[in-house]
């Protein structure tokens, strides 16, 4: 053999662990109870409850993937299991709509041209991912509500890969100014809770903020509806700002935020992402 007999073959590396700069894998230390040293184990508790759900197909079960669903639920085996149990139980229920999950699908197409979701190309101070939503730019003849979810977790799906924001997380901003009453009539309960389920309930990723800009007193109304699917924690990280921008400042930097949003870039360009993905 051309190796020396006396050097042993190496154990592969723990996954992911050079994916996370160092302040980030000392964050994911401190905040998830990420331990590198049992990373492996954590991994393999997790794929062993896969047997206690026949009723779901997982179509991953490789580490990397395995991963992100702990992170999400800081190392929790069983609430990461039933998290990664959630994301395939939501995708068999729903086919239709992770039928083509691709930038190419015409209804994804252009609900991404038209900045669902926008991605700000800089990160937080905490280094989360800021997606930017401009409601009013629903062109409703076009694409339906189901096209823009579709498009976030088509986004979503693509970010994650990330390992720095598997740690991290994401931060939403919703900006409803000239958003109309006619728009909103077509955001019913049910596909609100479509989206509900679908990104608090299913998808292995962090929001540490959603913040309304400018929200009518219908959206208020639809919020009220909405409120009892939420869990507490989701609801904690709801900020209703109102016309005050101030407020979203002082949780949001205005250094990184576009001026339609009170920052000091320039107005986004809802092509940007669309283009990157």
């Amino acid at each position: 053999s051309l190796r020396p007999p006396e050097s042993p073959p190496q154990p592969p590396p723990p996954p992911q662990k050079a994916g996370l700069s160092p302040e980030t894998l000392e964050k994911a230390k401190a905040e998830l109870k990420e331990n590198p040293d049992t990373l492996h184990q954590d991994i393999q508790e997790v794929r062993d409850m896969i047997i206690t759900r026949p009723d779901i197909g997982f179509l991953r079960t490789d580490d990397a993937f395995i991963l992100r669903f702990l992170r999400a639920r800081k190392f929790n085996h069983f609430e990461a299991f039933r998290l990664l149990a959630q994301y395939f139980e939501y995708r068999q229920q729903n086919l239709d709509m992770f039928k083509n999950l691709k930038a190419t699908d015409p209804g994804i197409k252009q609900a991404l041209k038209d900045g669902f979701p926008g991605v700000l190309s800089n990160l937080d101070r905490y280094g989360r991912k800021i997606l930017v939503l401009f409601a009013a730019n629903w062109d409703q003849s076009r694409y339906t509500f189901v096209d823009i979810l579709r498009a976030i977790l088509l986004s979503l799906e693509s970010m994650i890969e990330d390992p720095e924001l598997q740690v991290n997380g994401f931060i939403l901003t919703i900006d409803w100014s000239n958003f109309t009453f006619k728009q909103a009539s077509k955001l019913t309960p049910s596909m609100l809770r479509l989206a509900i389920e679908g990104l608090q309930d299913s998808f292995p990723a962090r929001f540490g903020g959603i913040h309304f800009v400018n929200q009518p007193w219908y959206i208020h109304a639809l919020y009220t509806v909405i409120r009892p699917f939420l869990k507490d924690k989701t609801r904690k990280r709801i900020f209703m700002h109102g016309n005050n921008l101030n407020s979203l400042h002082l949780l949001i930097h205005p250094e990184i935020l576009p001026s339609e949003l009170g920052g000091m870039m320039p107005p986004y360009d809802m092509g940007t992402w669309a283009r990157a993905l």
